[in-house]
């Protein structure tokens, strides 16, 4: 659209923003605006409603990767289990979170969510991770209710600025609280371990440490025979 200017010339009206903070979409259509938007444009869907993300600041992008290394060093142990980070997640009709850390059991390892023909995680991987760092009240609200209507079941949200650390197990209602060695274990991942203190220090050295000796356990040696053997059945026995 164009328009004239007081001196005469045209002048070209700018398109309207094809995404916008607060504007009420469902997940199809703001699916099908975010993939015309540009590759370094964030927004996600909350419960109907669109939030547009703010440029990331270094406090979040520094203590990001210290997370990401304790799902890393999981998957990496774990078999069938799959990294989630930054991923488009369509979780319903009225959700499509980009979550910034998540794990999942793989669908032929009989997880819960899947991955649809654009290569997009379609339901609820079963653990869904925020690094807050501006973003508070929307991860401990909207976002919670969001994940856990959706069938999520652990939900860890680290507050940086806070240093604390929020984990809810969904299906009985309870928080993951750490023990006296300062250790929170995921109860839907056995043998996923995080030391609370190193993770608010960014103690690199220990966060890894504390991971290994979960993956070391009992618990993990006996969830890795469960998913062989869920994958075993999923495939014929084979």
């Amino acid at each position: 659209m164009s328009t004239l200017s007081m001196h005469g010339t045209e002048r070209r009206t700018p398109a309207a923003p094809l995404l916008r903070h607060g504007q009420r979409l469902t997940q199809p259509e703001f699916h099908r605006r975010y993939e015309q938007c540009p590759e370094d444009f964030k927004a996600e869907l909350i419960g109907g409603i669109v939030y547009v993300a703010s440029p990331m600041r270094i406090r979040h992008a520094s203590h990001h990767p210290k997370l990401s290394l304790a799902f890393c060093l999981y998957e990496g142990g774990t078999p069938g289990v799959q990294l989630l980070d930054n991923a488009t997640t369509i979780l319903g009709p009225v959700s499509e979170p980009q979550p910034d850390l998540g794990l999942r059991i793989l669908p032929e390892w009989e997880g819960q969510s899947g991955t649809d023909a654009n290569g997009y995680v379609t339901g609820s991987p079963e653990l869904l991770s925020e690094v807050s760092d501006t973003t508070k009240r929307l991860d401990l609200n909207q976002k919670k209710s969001d994940y856990e209507k959706a069938g999520v079941l652990e939900y860890l949200v680290w507050c940086i600025k806070e240093r604390e650390l929020h984990w809810f197990h969904f299906p009985s209602g309870t928080m993951i609280r750490p023990n006296r060695r300062s250790i929170l274990r995921s109860r839907v991942f056995p043998g996923l371990w995080i030391h609370q203190e190193a993770l608010f220090d960014c103690d690199t050295q220990r966060i890894a440490a504390v991971v290994q000796q979960g993956l070391a356990s009992r618990e993990h040696a006996a969830f890795v025979k469960r998913l062989q053997a869920a994958r075993r059945k999923l495939s014929g026995g084979r």
